[in-house]
């Protein structure tokens, strides 16, 4: 079976392709630059060099239709993007494009090259804007709040569209937040917990967060790739929402961060508006009833296992 990752560098991307080689999976893996510096994180999973990397933009047309050509995929995984919420403020247009262009060439490569490929495309939770105090679940109405969700919800349309119009196997999963070890330093989890470490060892005095009282449902990455792939060995394809189904607060995440490091993060954080998001979502959740009912699929792990297990990492590697 051979695997195209599209965007195998991110986080997600790497853990897919670490599950899918010991699935016995030839994994072909594109990024922007694939003979440049960005190859960390397959690197840290100790697969980098049973990765077949292509160099790929997403968003030319020609360039995918070659990987797609080269691969001959019996699956593929859309992890491409720009995949920061923050970022996306900054940045609209590169990832408003992105999105919502890279998913149509691979789906319009999959077409034009009349290929049998069953197509999976990452989907976010911050689709649903506010979630209030429900959890969302697949037939939640889309509200996106930021250039990211955006972006997300029109590829998610383009998805269903290509689905029902030109018979592609092809579905969406609505991924809710997610970390692990790998998670770059640009998003707040990651900001926390090095901070927390530091702090311990007496290399930092203090952090800085924007709004505390916003809630999120984290999850782990290496369980959430497994989801994806269970989405494609379906005869259906059918877009399920991945998420563990609890939410927790900004403020939770910094407080179980520094209790693993015997500290108190009351005596060393400090709140500021310039880390406040504009037309930020207070809360996002979602529920996982569907995919656990369809596919047996539960996520093992909520917020107080996922910090632990990124301390337990930034401390041995720091």
């Amino acid at each position: 079976m051979n695997a195209l990752i599209f965007g195998v560098t991110g986080q997600d991307g790497a853990y897919l392709a670490r599950f899918l080689l010991a699935k016995g999976y030839t994994v072909f893996g594109t990024s922007r630059d694939s003979v440049g510096n960005i190859r960390t994180n397959p690197n840290a999973l100790g697969i980098d060099q049973d990765i077949r990397y292509m160099t790929v933009d997403i968003t030319d047309y020609k360039s995918v239709l070659t990987a797609l050509n080269t691969a001959q995929p019996d699956e593929i995984y859309n992890l491409a993007g720009q995949s920061s919420v923050g970022i996306s403020y900054e940045l609209p247009f590169e990832t408003i494009r992105s999105f919502t262009l890279g998913v149509l060439n691979v789906m319009e490569g999959v077409r034009f090259l009349d290929l049998n490929s069953r197509i999976f495309n990452a989907s976010s939770g911050e689709c649903f804007g506010e979630t209030g105090d429900t959890l969302a679940t697949e037939q939640t109405k889309f509200a996106p709040k930021s250039p990211y969700a955006v972006a997300k919800a029109s590829a998610y349309w383009s998805v269903i569209n290509y689905r029902q119009a030109y018979g592609l196997h092809a579905c969406s999963g609505i991924l809710f937040s997610h970390e692990s070890i790998l998670r770059n330093p640009n998003f707040v989890s990651k900001k926390i917990v090095a901070a927390a470490c530091r702090i311990a060892k007496g290399q930092q005095e203090s952090l800085t967060l924007g709004n505390l009282e916003i809630k999120r449902d984290w999850g782990w990455a290496s369980e959430f790739v497994e989801a994806m792939w269970l989405m494609l060995q379906q005869k259906d394809s059918i877009d399920y929402v991945i998420a563990t189904g609890h939410a927790y607060t900004l403020e939770d995440f910094v407080r179980l961060s520094f209790e693993v490091v015997g500290l108190d993060y009351r005596d060393h954080l400090h709140v500021s508006d310039q880390f406040v998001r504009p037309n930020d979502v207070r809360c996002s959740a979602g529920s996982p009833a569907l995919i656990e009912k369809d596919l047996g699929w539960k996520a093992k792990s909520t917020l107080p296992d996922v910090v632990a297990k990124m301390v337990e990492s930034e401390q041995s590697t720091n």
